[in-house]
């Protein structure tokens, strides 16, 4: 499978991989590059099982160029479990939220690139790469309680990880926003934590200029119209504690 190119103005590039599919009952995830004069930044690279062939596509597209960063949206396996190969086979340097710095190397990371991941302070950062800034804003319990997304201003796509997740669509851009709705809805009310965060990232990006919402996993938002959309959805959506706090109940059972 070829890249997809998201945005290219011949020194800036974008660069969808080609949709590798760990198999069996493992989700489904989009793994993001951003290069900018020749420096290369890969989003959320995954697990175990496409670490090979995500690592050797990165390569391909960076075209001789180095690999300066890599993000980490938050800690889960499928973004998180190979990173020790990729310090063991690159120069970049890892960033994740600092709540997880100590987690990650659960994952087995060899002491000696430790180092290297970097934590991200909960207020977020700008990553210097190539002639442009990178922006890592938060995103915290957006469904992780370290959690960031990422703005490139140049392409304009803000980088999502979990949320906007889909599962089920087979298509790569969203076309008809109230279709997708079932593709969205059992994810969003149990992986994100209430609405109050959601009305604060809600009211937070707004002040961004997006042109594509580029979630970790599942169909991606494209142009003002459908991005908008999908911002305000995410400001309404009643979710988490706002609908399960009633199970706070222990379990009834029978005394023998």
């Amino acid at each position: 499978m070829t890249n997809i190119i998201l945005y290219d103005d011949g020194v800036h590039r974008n660069v969808l991989l080609p949709d590798f599919d760990a198999g069996g009952i493992a989700v489904q995830s989009n793994q993001h590059l951003i290069i900018d004069a020749g420096e290369g930044m890969v989003l959320d690279p995954g697990g175990h099982q496409i670490y090979r062939r995500v690592l050797a596509q990165t390569h391909d597209a960076l075209d001789g160029g180095f690999l300066r960063y890599i993000f980490l949206s938050h800690q889960d396996p499928d973004i998180v479990a190979a990173m020790n190969g990729w310090l063991m086979a690159t120069e970049a340097t890892a960033y994740i939220s600092e709540v997880w710095t100590r987690f990650v190397s659960h994952f087995g990371m060899n002491h000696f690139v430790e180092d290297r991941l970097i934590p991200i302070p909960d207020e977020g950062m700008i990553f210097e790469m190539g002639g442009t800034n990178l922006m890592a804003v938060p995103a915290h319990f957006m469904h992780s309680v370290g959690n960031f997304h990422l703005y490139d201003p140049i392409s304009k796509i803000l980088y999502t990880g979990d949320l906007g997740t889909s599962i089920g669509a087979e298509y790569r851009l969203v076309e008809d926003f109230d279709a997708h709705l079932p593709h969205m809805v059992n994810f969003h009310t149990r992986y994100m934590v209430s609405n109050r965060v959601m009305k604060a990232w809600a009211a937070m990006v707004r002040s961004l200029d997006i042109e594509i919402i580029a979630p970790q996993h599942g169909a991606l938002f494209a142009g003002k119209e459908m991005v908008h959309r999908f911002i305000d959805w995410c400001a309404d959506l009643k979710c988490g504690s706002d609908l399960l706090i009633s199970l706070f109940k222990a379990p009834a059972y029978v005394q023998r």
